[in-house]
């Protein structure tokens, strides 16, 4: 096998999101913390990049990421107005420009979420329903290792401190139709990306976790 071969688009994706999780994880840790939280936008805003690059794009694939980008955003606009879906809480300035007091990339993190947990979901059965519901699970799953994370970092925080079984009832509620509308449109999405997105995602989370219930951030 030759150099050549081995830079692809998905090899040089999948390369890029791990070198800059990696870097994140240690810089937060090791290093100057501030700098590397305030970085996480341009982090997520390259993941979802990686992500279209490596998605066979069409017409149809673009109207489902505006779904899930405007789906995501009034839920997330409601939640933070009202206090309804998923409890009372706010958003800190870690996660860059908002609108409404939403920032704009908790939309794209919804678009790029369930792109990677519809993805993955794809394997385990050829059941529209069943993979609705395995692509939500794994959404929840993800989200149980952020929250205790979120507010340490300045990505939002919920009144009390952590968030409650609302939290993640409101998840399900969102998370569902989305990933109904991702397997209804069958979005190509080429090689093993997404695995490796959600793989980090859910590392990155975990080790600062671990992190913090050991010695602390």
């Amino acid at each position: 096998m030759n150099r050549l071969s081995l830079l692809t688009k998905q090899n040089i994706a999948i390369g890029l999101i791990w070198l800059f999780h990696v870097s994140g994880i240690m810089g937060i840790i090791y290093s100057d913390a501030t700098w590397f939280v305030k970085a996480t936008p341009i982090n997520l805003l390259l993941s979802f990049v990686l992500l279209l690059i490596n998605t066979q794009l069409s017409k149809k694939t673009l109207l489902v990421l505006l779904f899930c980008f405007i789906v995501g955003m009034t839920a997330e606009i409601i939640g933070v107005k009202f206090g309804f879906l998923f409890g009372d809480y706010a958003y800190g300035d870690a996660l860059g420009f908002k609108v409404l007091d939403v920032p704009l990339m908790i939309g794209i993190n919804w678009c790029m979420l369930v792109f990677i947990t519809g993805f993955i979901a794809q394997f385990f059965s050829n059941s529209l329903w069943f993979r609705v519901l395995i692509g939500v699970s794994l959404l929840l799953f993800l989200d149980l290792v952020m929250e205790p994370i979120a507010p340490k970092l300045d990505f939002w925080t919920f009144e009390g401190g952590l968030a409650s079984f609302h939290n993640y009832f409101g998840w399900t509620i969102v998370a569902f139709p989305l990933q109904w509308v991702f397997h209804k449109s069958s979005i190509k999405i080429e090689g093993p990306y997404p695995i490796h997105l959600y793989l980090l995602q859910f590392l990155f989370f975990l080790i600062l976790l671990l992190k913090l219930n050991t010695s602390g951030l």
